[in-house]
């Protein structure tokens, strides 16, 4: 299960027990596991091995394999953006695309700007370079999800927006949820419509699988050599089996094709999971998701996040506290949670929200001490 970097020690305790057979975990994140293309992966692998040329096992470039970056760069022409190969290098997994924009404009002791809701390993990445991330549109430089927000599941307001757009600092944008979108014509991303400042970063870890661990950074030509030389300091070069897998793999299968249908399976999921949460906890509050992995719950009550974290186990559930995924989340702020509908099978979404009901019933409703006594 993948863990998250900078949690607390009780959120860590959590997260292991939440691994525990029969409970039914609605945190995480994950890719759902049975989309993943094990066939036709194995048959890449397969036909890389035997290619003869060495190119698979061997060193290479460090921007990466050269045909790999042509493919992702007609992946992202399709969607608008004037972008060549040479201005792509391949990294390993989005989290280093995002590390490697983030030392590229980002000084120590700098504010670097975030959405409310946020991913939660970029502001442990921040933390850890001694950046310190505020509120929008404040900032040296803004880290921002437009196209689809992981844990909100929607796209960048239309104000933010704006405002972003009339600004002339940088943006480090992660597009990771970028092709999972529910419906199309969303917002182009500021790789389209602002390329001279924008480190635009994607991955193949929601579409593919995240194994591999191939994602890219999109840098500003002024900044294309700099982030070939941290990347060359950082480790050389991304891994060269998995650049060549995947490679092959997108040049056998109709890629596109393969997204429609993750669209369509994760958003039949939502429908599934929103629907067991507003029968069984119809107080709680939640847009429907534009697309990606989660449903992003708000509440009415500020209730003690670590205890109903422990109450859920206790009923057999967990979930994601909501304190993961905001900066400067006042004391006595109501309390809010991310909840998956990827990983889960959709026939336990009923029985998990019945659990998370009766856990959160008991969060709200403390006995008093009297009754404790008695």
């Amino acid at each position: 299960m993948k863990r998250k970097m900078g949690a607390a020690p009780w959120q860590d305790a959590i997260r292991r027990a939440a691994a525990a057979p029969g409970v039914i975990n609605l945190g995480g994140g994950l890719p759902a596991d049975a989309q993943f293309p094990r066939a036709e992966l194995s048959a890449a692998f397969t036909r890389v091995l035997q290619a003869g040329a060495g190119q698979a096992l061997q060193y290479g470039w460090v921007e990466g394999q050269a045909q790999l970056r042509d493919r992702i760069t007609e992946r992202l022409r399709a969607r608008g953006a004037r972008v060549s190969a040479e201005d792509i290098v391949v990294t390993n997994g989005a989290q280093q695309a995002l590390s490697l924009a983030t030392d590229l404009l980002l000084p120590r002791g700098a504010k670097v700007g975030v959405e409310a809701a946020t991913y939660p390993a970029a502001l442990t990445l921040f933390r850890a370079r001694r950046l310190t991330p505020v509120g929008l549109p404040d900032g040296r430089a803004t880290y921002v999800q437009t196209t689809l927000n992981n844990p909100t599941g929607t796209a960048l307001s239309d104000e933010d927006y704006r405002s972003l757009a009339r600004r002339r600092s940088a943006l480090i944008e992660d597009d990771a949820y970028g092709d999972l979108t529910f419906a199309p014509g969303q917002r182009p991303p500021f790789l389209v419509t602002a390329p001279h400042r924008t480190y635009h970063v994607g991955t193949f870890s929601k579409t593919l699988c995240p194994g591999l661990r191939v994602g890219w950074l999109v840098v500003p030509r002024a900044a294309r050599e700099r982030a070939r030389r941290l990347k060359e300091t950082d480790d050389l070069q991304a891994n060269s089996l998995a650049q060549a897998v995947v490679n092959d793999y997108l040049g056998h299968v109709d890629f596109d094709r393969r997204v429609d249908v993750l669209r369509r399976y994760y958003r039949g999921r939502a429908a599934r999971l929103a629907e067991a949460i507003r029968r069984s906890i119809p107080s709680w509050r939640f847009r429907f998701p534009q697309g990606g992995f989660c449903l992003w719950i708000e509440t009415d009550a500020a209730v003690d996040e670590r205890r109903f974290a422990e109450l859920a186990l206790d009923e057999g559930v967990s979930f994601d506290p909501g304190s993961d995924f905001q900066v400067g989340r006042g004391a006595g702020a109501p309390t809010t949670l991310r909840l998956c509908f990827s990983y889960v099978s959709p026939a336990r979404f009923g029985a998990g929200a019945r659990r998370l009901a009766r856990a959160w019933r008991r969060a709200v409703v403390r006995p008093s001490p009297r009754s404790k006594r008695r």
